[in-house]
């Protein structure tokens, strides 16, 4: 995890409890309004998300893509962000 930000650290480190939608790496003010808006305003709800695609990083990110308009990268952060948030507390 050292090629992580700072922020996926801080999110993988602790359970997610209540948590913005906006602590999820790759989930900036814009993109965190874009998801508020699908309905999608805390992690917990995008975690849901999630695993209801079954943790497919191909699945997440294009549905990421397609309700928030991530662009790669971002939607490749928070895909990770996720993933190593399951490994470390499912």
């Amino acid at each position: 995890m050292s090629s992580t930000s700072q922020k996926h650290r801080n999110f993988v480190a602790e359970p997610m409890g209540e948590k913005p939608v906006t602590d999820l790496a790759g989930i900036g003010d814009v993109l965190g309004r874009r998801l508020e808006s699908s309905g999608f305003d805390r992690a917990y709800v995008v975690l849901g998300q999630f695993l209801i695609l079954k943790k497919s990083k191909d699945l997440f990110q294009d549905w990421l893509k397609d309700v928030a308009g991530a662009n790669t990268k971002q939607s490749s952060d928070c895909f990770q962000c996720l993933a190593d948030w399951c490994d470390e507390f499912l």
